[in-house]
């Protein structure tokens, strides 16, 4: 049973990936996934807030600009200050779990501006990492904002960054386009030889004790996958880079319908936390035994199988599915 797969140029020994989360915050941890199966690991991600000492610079480059025209984003900020004691730990932690663990590495960075990511992303490969996994995800709150000036943003981050490391760059993107298919494409065009489908935000809730807005981890199940579903098999084989598929992959059967769609690899995050590391033996065994069972070799074999390009029923990722499905549930 072949259960290996390719991400980012990287043979993995399986498609289970361990998303950035409070997991992959320490070495202990993550020796604990490696231990249990996972083939590889996105270090907790560094926010770019954390390695700013005045939130203002980020405040400023975020709104300034709002209601300018969308030339105002070639003025990116190249001043983002990385030199603090946050920066330099991550640094020394990428050195740390390199150094402890035989699985690819990649470090993982949120946040918006170009100009200081570049020289920090540089800093990441020197520690060691071996890929580079951005979240750009930005909410916009001004009415103003037009969508183009948001997405020449993320081109822009992505162009920059690239320029500056020679390590694969995965982007965390988000479904929030007019067209997350076209986009897709514009960031590997920038430099992108990864997209993870999708981002999930934090979730948002009001505290009506104290009158406030909140934000909280956004903990995902199986009946979270199906946008993931949908955008890896109409993605699949037509960007030529690597797909990775994020939000809902709690079980051995969503692996496999994720890779049966298009993925490559698979990110898991809210399993972990919500289970332990042992769960990823869980996944692998029911993985295989489906596998076992209706006679597949590989992974391999059965990757894309049922993207949009091989499908027998390409109407269920497209508009005139939707009222089928509800005459289908009202029967």
């Amino acid at each position: 049973m072949d259960l290996s797969t390719t991400f980012l140029g990287f043979t993995l020994k399986n498609p289970l990936i361990a998303s950035a989360s409070p997991l992959t915050a320490s070495l202990e941890s993550i020796r604990k996934l490696e231990d249990n199966g996972i083939a590889a690991v996105i270090i907790h991600s560094l926010f770019e807030e954390e390695i700013n000492r005045e939130l203002r610079q980020i405040d400023h480059f975020l709104h300034a600009n709002s209601e300018s025209y969308a030339e105002a984003l070639s003025y990116l900020p190249a001043g983002v200050d990385f030199e603090n004691i946050q920066a330099e730990n991550y640094l020394k932690e990428i050195m740390r779990v390199k150094a402890a663990v035989s699985i690819p590495v990649i470090a993982s960075l949120n946040g918006v501006s170009a100009g200081g990511w570049a020289k920090y992303a540089k800093k990441l490969q020197e520690a060691g990492a071996d890929a580079l996994e951005l979240n750009i995800t930005y909410i916009p709150t001004s009415v103003d904002m037009e969508g183009p000036t948001i997405e020449q943003m993320y081109i822009d981050t992505v162009s920059t960054v690239k320029k500056h490391i020679s390590i694969p760059l995965n982007v965390k993107m988000n479904a929030y386009f007019s067209n997350p298919a076209n986009m897709a494409k514009r960031l590997v065009e920038a430099g992108a030889d990864g997209l993870t489908i999708f981002d999930n935000p934090s979730r948002v809730d009001v505290d009506l004790e104290l009158l406030t807005a909140l934000r909280q981890a956004n903990i995902t199940s199986s009946a979270s996958l199906s946008e993931t579903l949908r955008w890896c098999a109409i993605l699949y084989n037509k960007l030529g880079c690597s797909l990775c598929a994020n939000t809902g992959i709690h079980s051995g059967q969503d692996v496999l319908k994720a890779v049966m769609s298009g993925a490559d690899a698979t990110a898991l995050a809210s399993v972990l936390l919500l289970h332990g590391e042992g769960e990823i033996r869980n996944i692998l065994h029911d993985l295989t035994s489906w596998m076992q069972e209706h006679e597949y070799e590989s992974i391999s074999q059965m990757k894309g199988s049922i993207s949009l390009s091989h499908t027998d029923n390409p109407s269920a990722y497209e508009r005139n599915s939707y009222m089928h499905a509800l005459q289908h549930y009202r029967s």
